[in-house]
């Protein structure tokens, strides 16, 4: 009998699993902040609406002020240019200045954020604490949506990235295609080459480009389903600004869902062997770029070890294996022109991280850009 029972036992979902070893490990990590970060993972995500420039639906921004809502991209050109004086924000932590001085002095300083933000991206969001969500994107006369709904934190990575006129960019791990349709609303990025392992997920990103995007801007696009490991041989050295946007445990959808979950037991090797595929994406990115070129890491997780722990990594495999001088630029003036809208973590050591809030729930996000010197 009692082996009866066990066998009929229920097996821990794996989303209760997740939550465990979020607790474990985040509490460490964030202390006295993640009782309020877990709450948000618990709870409703909040969106943005990204607009989407080729369609011609009218009056779309009109609505969504009238809603109480905000464009959260556009006024950062002038808070960049009230700046100026390169210092962090307050609150960035003394270990955490000690680290960005050395980084800032090698990288030199460079326009961050102007050409992108100036270059057309418009993300409506509503106010902290106002949890009102957004009606479906609208088709116009030719079946374009009028918007695109995403978390707005994943916007960050493809401001980072700061794509300027005639560069080659590279979105490694492309699929679903959010922040694809992203990097094309710039409306200069017209050499682009977006990938992703998995069949499956191309065909999501070729939906969502044929949702989004006119048929001549999107056969610009070259969509291709390589293993982005394999990148740094295929086409190294080629591109000016490459995009990682590595498989993570997408801490969200693992304490939320159960379809896919990558804390099912079944998916315990892979999910232990992520920091690795993390570390190989980012090299075959480092590699894909021209010397001076740029490459954004991204993942929607909190995870030191898929985050921080994954950039040091790369930066020392790049010096010792492949004799390239990788840095680190300092992103930390992402905190001050982006703080109404999200809830940085301030003390990141390398990198800027979103992390949920009730009151602002976007996230988590981690976004780290290195140079090849």
């Amino acid at each position: 009998f009692p082996q009866k029972k066990a066998a009929t036992a229920p097996r821990i979902p794996p989303t209760r699993l997740a939550l465990h070893h979020f607790d474990v490990t985040y509490s460490l990590q964030l202390r006295d902040r993640w009782p309020s970060v877990r709450a948000g993972l618990l709870c409703e995500q909040k969106y943005g609406a990204l607009l989407n420039n080729f369609s011609a639906v009218r009056h779309v921004a009109q609505e969504l002020e009238l809603l109480n809502a905000t464009d959260f991209v556009s006024p950062a050109p002038k808070k960049e240019a009230g700046r100026g004086d390169g210092v962090s924000p307050e609150g960035s932590g003394e270990g955490r200045t000690a680290v960005r001085a050395e980084t800032v002095t090698q990288a030199g300083t460079s326009p961050p954020l102007r050409a992108s933000i100036c270059s057309n991206i418009r993300c409506y969001t509503f106010p902290r604490g106002d949890i009102t969500r957004f009606r479906p994107a609208r088709p116009d006369t030719l079946g374009l949506l009028d918007y695109y709904l995403m978390d707005a934190a994943s916007l960050l990575p493809v401001l980072a990235l700061n794509v300027q006129p005639d560069d080659f960019v590279l979105d490694l791990c492309a699929a679903p295609g959010g922040k694809t349709l992203a990097l094309l609303q710039t409306g200069i990025c017209v050499h682009l080459a977006a990938n992703d392992v998995s069949i499956s997920r191309t065909k999501r990103l070729y939906q969502i480009l044929h949702s989004y995007v006119p048929r001549e801007i999107r056969e610009t696009v070259r969509v291709t389903s390589y293993d982005g490991r394999d990148w740094g041989q295929l086409e190294g050295g080629t591109f000016h600004k490459v995009l990682v946007d590595v498989p993570c445990t997408t801490d969200r959808h693992s304490v939320m869902e159960q379809d896919n979950n990558i804390f099912h037991r079944r998916r315990t090797k892979e999910r232990q062997m992520l920091p690795m595929l993390q570390l190989q994406l980012l090299m075959a990115g480092i590699l894909a770029t021209k010397p001076g070129g740029e490459v954004v890491y991204s993942t929607c997780s909190l995870s030191p070890l898929q985050n921080e722990h994954v950039i040091e990594r790369a930066v020392e495999v790049a010096e010792t294996q492949y004799n390239i001088s990788v840095q680190v630029e300092d992103l930390s003036h992402f905190r001050t022109l982006f703080q109404d809208t999200f809830s940085f973590f301030s003390d990141c050591r390398l990198g800027e991280l979103v992390l949920p809030h009730l009151t602002a729930n976007f996230g988590p996000m981690y976004f780290c850009k290195l140079r090849r010197m």
